[in-house]
């Protein structure tokens, strides 16, 4: 492929990925965090902005609990065991409960909804349903990694002196634990922000630590976003 080419493959790379609703959202998530991260809680521009950008993301969620609510009825992945189906319908109601309550903390600080009492008690409940969803998905991942650890022993055991690189079923499993270890680590990041946004310990969670967990946690998601890189032609 040309330079040209190849920049225009980029640059669709990056159209295809700034076209996604959920990638604006992660990356004006991750403006908020880092101006959260700035401000430690204290009055300026960056809160302002982390204040800002918090009101504007709620526009992007809007309706998105549809998602969840379907994959609440959804049936799950044959061979998945019980326990961790119930986990991961749990995730799906709490996340659904968590994005619907936070339409009306919208509609309160845009002075639609007039009970603004109602609306933090609300606010501070979609928060706690938050936090549940991403201790659900913390176990999800454990349980999955679990499971996926053994698959791949078993795997290695029947290839025995088998270069395990070369076989692609062996490449795939190894990548989705990969992913799977990712989405772990983000979910307790997020469990973190929760905690500091409800301030169950504000001591130690201050609103530096939420911006650092957050932004992080941001950049995860921006990532998981990333579409796939298309293969280079050979001649």
């Amino acid at each position: 492929m040309s330079s040209l080419e190849t920049t225009r493959a980029e640059l669709g790379l990056v159209v295809v990925y700034l076209n996604k609703a959920e990638a604006r959202d992660k990356i004006c998530r991750a403006i908020q965090y880092g101006s959260k991260f700035l401000s430690d809680g204290q009055p300026g521009t960056a809160q302002t902005v982390d204040k800002s950008t918090s009101l504007a993301r709620k526009v992007f969620r809007l309706f998105k609990f549809v998602n969840d609510l379907h994959a609440l009825i959804s049936p799950v992945p044959k061979g998945t065991p019980l326990p961790l189906a119930l986990l991961g319908k749990s995730k799906n109601a709490l996340l659904s409960t968590f994005l619907f309550l936070d339409q009306i903390v919208w509609l309160g600080r845009t002075g639609i909804y007039k009970d603004k009492e109602r609306a933090e008690l609300l606010g501070r409940i979609s928060l706690f349903c938050w936090m549940g969803s991403s201790v659900c998905t913390s176990l999800v991942e454990i349980g999955e990694l679990g499971r996926l650890s053994a698959s791949i022993k078993k795997l290695e055991k029947e290839m025995g002196s088998k270069d395990k690189h070369q076989s692609e079923q062996y490449r795939a499993k190894l990548q989705k634990s990969n992913e799977r270890s990712l989405a772990l680590i983000k979910a307790g990041m997020d469990t973190v922000v929760a905690f500091g946004l409800l301030q169950l310990a504000p001591k130690k969670v201050t609103p530096r630590v939420t911006g650092a967990f957050g932004f992080a946690s941001s950049l995860i998601s921006c990532y998981q976003l990333l579409p796939s890189h298309p293969k280079s032609k050979t001649v």
